[in-house]
């Protein structure tokens, strides 16, 4: 893939807008930040490729200890404890979504429901990259945990939220792509 100017500088505008809405933090039973509506965006305006090497650059960030992860955490410990999987199944549902979006641009049939539909494939793919990675790393370090206590700890409380900022993404989404 040949980078332009304008691709590079869409790819680190938008994991800056990643890191600013990981730090975004809406309190309610369980909080949650904005991450994952920066990505369903992302992957939204700047398909596939683009979108992975942002979403990459962004993980890479936080590897080398930059605080880019929620909470203002970084450090090649968090991205791969427990809890790293579901930061590195971005990488995952930036593939998943990326691909489900162009099949159906290449159809004609782009529209609000197939971008959440293809935003939810991806978020889904995520949950069970993490779910797993959290299973094998929990139960490698401390004693043996069920995947119901793990889906019940990290998916379940987030299952609601993600969808809302999934329909907040699709229409986002729409109305910058109008104007980029």
């Amino acid at each position: 893939m040949k980078s332009t100017t304008k691709d590079m500088v869409f790819i680190a505008l938008f994991t800056s807008i990643m890191i600013v809405c990981a730090f975004i933090t809406i309190p309610f039973y369980v909080p949650f930040t904005l991450q994952t509506f920066a990505l369903f965006t992302i992957i939204g305006i700047l398909g596939t490729k683009k979108a992975f090497l942002s979403v990459l650059l962004y993980l890479l960030l936080g590897a080398v200890g930059l605080p880019v992860f929620s909470g203002f955490r970084g450090g090649i410990g968090h991205l791969f404890g427990v809890t790293g999987g579901y930061l590195l199944g971005f990488l995952l549902t930036t593939l998943i979504s990326g691909t489900l979006l162009k099949i159906f641009s290449k159809s004609g049939k782009t529209t609000f429901l197939s971008h959440c539909f293809s935003m939810l494939t991806g978020l889904i793919a995520c949950y069970a990259f993490g779910s797993a990675w959290y299973l094998l790393l929990y139960t490698n370090s401390t004693d043996s945990v069920s995947i119901t206590s793990v889906l019940s700890l990290c998916v379940f409380p987030f299952v609601i939220p993600d969808i809302f900022k999934i329909i907040l993404s699709a229409y986002v989404t729409k109305l910058l792509k109008r104007h980029l």
